[in-house]
């Protein structure tokens, strides 16, 4: 396996669930361990995860689970360059998409590689009219 890809909330919350396509995210994590790939994720997006088991969980479970992505072969992004921040912007604006998926997506958008995600409610509009590429897990 080959490239880059970007990581949304959803395909990480499905590996770290063991939910269905836990197994293809589990692939590219391990391409990326052995050098084979690069995984980017936004820090906005991982975000998502903390106070999703922050509020589910608790502060303990959060801060175990961020402790657990941040061993991951994943690149966290955290800042946010211009080109990603208005590209940001028009995705919000013309898809009314969450302002996290906005920003992972124009993250995979600007560096012209793969989002990987399970979220077909904010993306399947979005892959059928704009030119983006979308790795899904399920």
């Amino acid at each position: 396996m080959n490239g880059a890809f970007i990581f949304d909330a959803s395909a990480l919350i499905a590996f770290l669930n063991d939910e269905d396509g836990a197994g293809k995210v589990e692939n590219i994590l391990q391409s990326a361990q052995n050098n084979a790939c690069r995984i980017y994720m936004n820090k906005l997006n991982l975000l998502e995860i903390y106070y999703g088991v922050y509020r589910d969980d608790g502060q303990d479970k959060a801060e175990d689970t961020l402790e657990r992505v941040l061993g991951l072969p994943i690149a966290i992004v955290d800042t946010i360059s211009d080109d990603v921040f208005k590209e940001a912007g028009r995705l919000k604006a013309t898809y009314k998409i969450s302002i996290a998926d906005s920003i992972a997506l124009a993250e995979a958008k600007t560096r012209n590689i793969e989002i990987v995600t399970a979220d077909h409610h904010e993306f399947d509009t979005i892959e059928k009219v704009a030119d983006v590429k979308i790795h899904w897990i399920r």
